[in-house]
């Protein structure tokens, strides 16, 4: 299984821009589960994972991380990312 954890927090303007490009690419694969993490609200998991600034998102196969990037990335980017671990 192929996961999608964005982590954002709700005043992070470049976590606002990521989140219609990350919703178009969600639309595009129904077969991927997406998630989004709050920081503010998941600190602990946040520090687990080792989330040092936002956004981030990181792709996981079977539960363990295979690809990680921070920013706004384009739509073709992020489908490319998700493409590579199908």
């Amino acid at each position: 299984m192929l996961k999608v954890i964005k982590f954002s927090a709700t005043w992070c303007g470049p976590c606002k821009a990521l989140a219609p490009v990350l919703n178009e690419v969600k639309g595009e694969h129904p077969n991927v589960v997406f998630e989004d993490v709050d920081v503010d609200q998941n600190k602990d998991y946040a520090v687990q994972l080792g989330i040092s600034s936002i956004p981030t998102v990181i792709v996981m196969k079977n539960g363990s991380e295979v690809h990680r990037f921070s920013g706004v990335k384009p739509k073709n980017v992020i489908n490319s990312i998700i493409n590579q671990y199908k």
